[in-house]
């Protein structure tokens, strides 16, 4: 088994959720480097041992080191945690394998997928690194929880037993807990389509619509992601599991959620552009609504709430003709 001082794993990506990781990894006894693409950004974390933009008022362990070189951060390091947004995945790629020659184990906690193709994250890593571990992160967890030591349960998918026993100690805690799994699709395309419906939460919030219009958004929501997700490859547990059910919940229900509260804004009548300048960080359900609905389309799954999110956000459809729209569609029959 892994020991976790002499077997340093890097953090790419110093955002809230990637900050807070690193933080659970330094308290877990793991030597961690964390990098961030802003070199001011990171001299700001060393001045005040603080992710002031991001987490602040949360101390960062004093074991945790902190780079804007990409090269130094990751030099002597086999294990790379990828927490950058989905959309810039391929050049995290592209620069682990300029600056990486001996062996490397993958992980990330992205929620997305790759963009236009709405192919997985794991194909790019697959296309660039061949057939080494590798494992995706995803589940029901804000990043101040984590980060202050909430108790979190999360979902690591690996398809090598090793490594993910060996992430698992690195990861596990008395307030974090992981739960194992193979599905490597269900899991990506769970956290990538959660966020699209909790645009869709967050609309209905902001037009007034109640509590009982939530709920039937999650349920129809969850099973647009159990349809679209079987064809797919995802296993039906999966998305009934805390990458899915229990992740979609969350991110619908809680204002902590950027997606959730970008389409609130949406709802009450701002802009697209004027809610994501207000939340001032990346809203991941924007691209991969997008990237949902050209999945749907190439596989003929009726998505009608995906669809309805779709036509607001690259359409220009009014959210209210949307909502009214997808309320008054024809009587279905339960579980279809």
């Amino acid at each position: 088994m892994i020991d976790l001082q002499s077997n340093p794993i890097a953090v790419l990506g110093a955002g809230s959720f990637g900050t807070a990781l690193a933080i659970l990894l330094a308290k877990n006894g793991n030597k961690t480097n964390l990098w961030a693409r802003n070199a001011e950004h990171i001299a700001n974390m060393k001045a005040s041992g603080i992710n002031q933009k991001y987490l602040p008022d949360i101390p960062l362990p004093e074991s945790l080191e902190l780079f804007d070189s990409f090269k130094d951060c990751i030099k002597d390091v086999k294990d790379i945690l990828i927490v950058t947004p989905s959309h810039s995945f391929q050049q995290s790629l592209s620069r682990i394998a300029e600056h990486k020659t001996g062996d490397v184990r993958l992980v990330w906690a992205c929620k997305g997928l790759e963009p236009d193709t709405g192919n997985f994250l794991r194909n790019q890593v697959n296309e660039m690194f061949g057939d080494i571990p590798k494992g995706v992160l995803s589940g029901p967890t804000f990043a101040k929880e984590l980060a202050i030591g909430s108790p979190t349960a999360i979902t690591l998918a690996s398809d090598d037993g090793q490594f993910a026993a060996e992430m698992t100690k690195r990861l596990v805690n008395d307030t974090f807990r992981v739960y194992l799994s193979s599905d490597l699709e269900g899991v990506q395309f769970g956290g990538a389509i959660k966020n699209v419906i909790a645009i869709g939460a967050g609309m209905a919030d902001g037009l007034g619509f109640g509590s009982n219009a939530r709920t039937a958004l999650i349920t129809r929501g969850l099973a647009e992601m159990i349809r679209l997700g079987e064809k797919l490859g995802g296993k039906i547990e999966t998305f009934t599991g805390m990458a899915g059910l229990g992740d979609l919940v969350l991110t619908c229900t809680d204002n902590q959620s950027r997606n959730r509260r970008f389409g609130l804004a949406i709802g009450k009548g701002a802009s697209l552009e004027q809610a994501a300048i207000d939340i001032g960080q990346v809203v991941e359900g924007v691209r991969n609504t997008k990237e949902v609905y050209n999945l749907a389309k190439s596989h003929q799954v009726e998505m009608p709430v995906c669809q309805s999110i779709y036509n607001i956000i690259y359409n220009g459809q009014d959210p209210k003709i949307a909502a009214k729209e997808l309320l008054t569609r024809a009587m279905k029959v339960e579980g279809d």
